[in-house]
């Protein structure tokens, strides 16, 4: 064989494996990550406020699988995001708290996160805003980028709320474009990014800082919750007369705030903040509609999964407390949706958690597997039967030692010094009633006590 013709051969085959390459990488899904920080379960589609409008995330839901009882791995920002971006619990990992670095953390020492995993199973993977808590790790990303938030010059030149001192939990309307709020921007950059070429799949992750605090919006979206009419949350006066003393001093960190029952109810700025909460829960649904037309226009359309999540819920005074940090429905409970190619349609009620984004989209995808153990649970037999059986309760930890195990029925809580707490949501749905001291359900605390970790690691180093 002549050395043109043997060059010829080589070329095609070369070719061929080529042309082979490109297509199973087309035959993989894009997927865009759509984090929203401390938004609870004030979705239209959850049914958390009866007041709330949020068509976007509502058709999102309709397109996909809505996780109706989703739960963070911990009620603060950074263990959250880190246990989600590794698949590892905070129990193992040791990062229970805002000032622990991911890298810091023996325990995660080689840990592949879920965006490098895309980078490392050919992807291309960008993002913008907030999706660690901190800046992002730059040899993780082809393009990610964290810009400052013009909202956040309003509490430091003049604050709106009634409450002295508020400073960074200030709420209220401010005089500001919506066009120049970091959300709107990061949502933009993604709706024209959604329009290009990658050449390749893309992981594609976008940070929505809304409703984090400051709970600033445009007038326009506080125009639509006239503060006389705004509908407060169900709440029981004595709501703390059956907690145990570990979860009464749960209660009582935000009165160290600015932002506490008591300074809320002084000034009565209650509706306020709730119709604040209601207005930028609004906006982030603005942010999120941009994103889907502009998937809807694109060629990208038919073959990109769309996963929305928080990282944790938020407190407007339920158990007399404010923000999250607790172990109990309203901290832990988060909008999860998947939608996409493949993926049924309809709602979920199993417990399910942040944890199981991991190994689903790795599955998803045909990702690697990564070095550490990832500790949730595939979500792919309920992304195709939504009423799928299901094993596996949701396990919440706040700070060593303390746990909240939450099955489809049942809510149990462990702390650290042994207090517990239980509640029935086929029954109570707000969590007003602790059983745990009633004799009648010590099996029912006995089994729900078996899954909780067996693992509690020392607290990780901080910065």
């Amino acid at each position: 064989m002549s050395w043109l013709r043997r060059l010829a051969l080589i070329a095609l085959c070369l070719g061929v494996a080529l042309g082979q390459a490109r297509a199973t990488e087309t035959k993989r899904p894009n997927v865009l990550f759509i984090a929203i920080d401390d938004l609870n379960d004030w979705v239209s589609c959850l049914g958390g406020h009866p007041q709330v409008s949020t068509p976007n995330i509502d058709r999102l839901a309709k397109r996909g699988v809505l996780f109706t009882n989703a739960h963070c791995q911990a009620p603060i920002c950074n263990p959250s995001r880190v246990s989600l971006l590794t698949g590892v619990r905070p129990s193992t990992s040791g990062v229970y708290d805002l000032n622990q670095p991911l890298r810091s953390a023996p325990a995660l020492k080689g840990a592949v996160t879920l965006p490098a995993n895309f980078k490392a199973g050919g992807y291309h993977v960008l993002g913008r805003g907030k999706i660690y808590h901190g800046k992002p790790y730059a040899d993780e990303w082809h393009d990610f980028e964290v810009r400052p938030d013009a909202r956040n010059k309003q509490f430091r030149v003049k604050t709106i709320s009634r409450l002295p001192k508020i400073r960074v939990r200030d709420f209220g309307p401010i005089d500001l474009p919506e066009e120049q709020f970091g959300d709107v921007i990061n949502a933009q950059w993604a709706a024209e990014s959604l329009q290009r070429d990658f050449g390749k799949p893309f992981f594609m992750a976008v940070g929505i800082r809304l409703p984090h605090v400051p709970l600033y919006a445009p007038q326009k979206y506080f125009d639509r919750h006239p503060v006389k009419g705004v509908t407060l949350p169900r709440i029981r006066p004595d709501d703390l007369a059956d907690l145990p003393p570990a979860g009464i001093e749960i209660t009582r960190y935000m009165d160290k705030t600015p932002l506490n029952h008591e300074a809320i109810l002084k000034t009565k700025s209650w509706h306020e903040a709730v119709a604040a909460y209601l207005a930028c829960t609004e906006f982030v649904d603005r942010c999120v509609g941009l994103m889907l037309d502009s998937l809807d226009k694109s060629a990208h359309a038919n073959n990109t999964i769309v996963v929305l999540w928080s990282d944790h819920g938020w407190h407007l005074g339920e158990k007399q407390l404010w923000a999250k940090r607790s172990l109990w429905e309203e901290s832990t409970r988060v909008p999860l949706i998947l939608a996409g190619p493949g993926l049924a349609k309809g709602q979920c009620s199993r417990s399910v958690q942040l944890l199981d984004l991991y190994p689903t989209l790795a599955e998803l995808c045909r990702l690697a597997k990564p070095p550490q153990t990832l500790e949730g649970h595939s979500l792919l037999p309920l992304l195709r039967q939504p009423s799928a059986s299901w094993a596996h309760p949701a396990i919440t930890t706040f700070h060593r030692n303390d746990h909240t195990v939450r099955s489809e029925r049942w809510r149990y809580i462990r702390y650290a010094n042994g207090d517990e707490e239980l509640y029935d949501h086929s029954s109570d749905a707000d969590e007003w009633h602790n059983l745990a001291k009633r004799l009648e359900y010590r099996p029912v605390i006995a089994d729900l006590k078996s899954h909780l970790p067996k693992v509690n690691a020392p607290n990780a180093p901080s910065r």
